[in-house]
């Protein structure tokens, strides 16, 4: 079949997270690079094109000449989706520009700055009928998708309690050290990051994997975040306690300032009959505990694991498989939507999942500013 052209806005020389969108759309092989706005420097954007074998015609200056040059080309040449992995306050005018111009778009999280923003997308998505997909990466995970299925057929029982945690420790070297290196980080710059660092960058991640296993909304958060640093703007730590329904409660921990600590993202949901535990660092795992049997533990590449869990490995029973692969099965299911194929819900996060996000975030960070106070989300 023939692979879909794609573009890129970003994700230059040294960025890790361009890095990982191009790799995964090489492992599901739906993909073709052909062009893009790989850096504010166009000089380094140039350089970063030859190294990729793009040709310098497809290199742009910026995404409005990007838009122009490729709506000029015939139609089986042009981009048909193009991928925003640029700091957060990028996300949201490009993204409007390429969804009006008819591209499709995939786009790194958090969507946007705003709720009014991601809700602006979402209708201009509906209306231009194109496929936007956001890269929660971890809802790639085959265990992750298990868990999910698993918890729709209502093998948990009545679901009792939802903890969710992420912890980090890489900014803890930069907070201490010098105010040049606080600066100079965007993640801590608001104007970039937006209204929070540590809730907005992997908390997120975190509501977005209980919304996704659960297919359950939370209704209300309080939260308790911490700058840990006067000079800090944004949160590094926080907890924030969630309400789903008048019984049904939950938590999630996030912290970049847990020294020592890696990618610790792990997610429970128990039940009344069973509960699920998965951890992000060991995510070939999924464990079912239950009082009265043995615990029991889920892999990919296995006939018992329900059909979207099992379509979505790459390597055979045995072979581990990581952050790559999870973050290509988004883009396996993207190109689907793309070729207007059939493909089951929950294979790629829509914008819809981008508006609950934004509303998630800035619902926390209202919660702490009014004094740790109850806010709907």
């Amino acid at each position: 079949m023939k692979k879909i052209k794609m573009g890129m806005i970003g994700g230059g020389i040294g960025a890790f997270i361009g890095d990982a969108h191009r790799r995964a759309s090489r492992i599901c092989n739906d993909f073709e690079l052909v062009g893009g706005v790989f850096d504010a420097d166009y000089e380094k954007s140039k350089h970063f094109a030859k190294n990729e074998g793009i040709s310098p015609e497809r290199c742009y200056k910026s995404v409005d000449e990007l838009i122009k040059s490729e709506l000029a080309l015939p139609s089986d040449k042009r981009m048909q989706v193009v991928s925003i992995v640029t700091p957060n306050a990028l996300h949201f005018p490009f993204a409007k520009s390429l969804l009006s111009a008819g591209f499709h778009v995939v786009c790194e999280k958090p969507m946007t700055i705003t709720v009014k923003e991601a809700e602006e997308l979402e209708k201009l998505v509906t209306g231009k009928k194109v496929t936007f997909a956001l890269t929660h990466t971890y809802t790639g995970y085959p265990m992750i998708r298990q868990m999910r299925d698993m918890i729709s057929k209502g093998l948990l029982g009545t679901i009792q309690r939802i903890d969710a945690q992420y912890y980090q420790g890489w900014i803890n070297s930069i907070i201490h050290g010098t105010e040049s290196r606080i600066t100079g980080v965007w993640r801590l710059d608001p104007k970039h990051a937006g209204a929070s660092s540590c809730m907005g960058d992997i908390g997120v991640h975190a509501f977005n994997l209980i919304e996704y296993t659960t297919g359950l909304e939370i209704k209300e958060v309080l939260s308790d975040l911490n700058p840990v640093k006067d000079d800090v703007k944004l949160d590094l730590d926080g907890t924030v306690l969630l309400r789903f329904s008048k019984n049904l409660k939950g938590v999630i921990r996030a912290s970049q300032v847990c020294g020592g600590e890696e990618n610790n993202l792990t997610i429970a949901v128990y039940g009344s009959k069973a509960s699920l535990k998965w951890a992000q660092e060991n995510p070939n795992y999924l464990y079912m505990l239950s009082d009265s049997e043995p615990t029991k533990i889920f892999k990919p590449a296995h006939g018992f694991n329900d059909p979207l869990a099992e379509s979505s490995h790459t390597m055979p029973s045995g072979h581990p498989e990581g952050i790559y692969e999870a973050l290509a099965n988004i883009y396996k299911g993207t190109a689907k939507s793309i070729r207007g194929e059939k493909f089951t819900p929950g294979e790629f996060p829509t914008v819809h999942d981008g508006v609950r996000g934004m509303k998630f975030i800035h619902s926390v960070v209202e919660s702490n500013k009014g004094g740790n106070i109850w806010v709907k989300v």
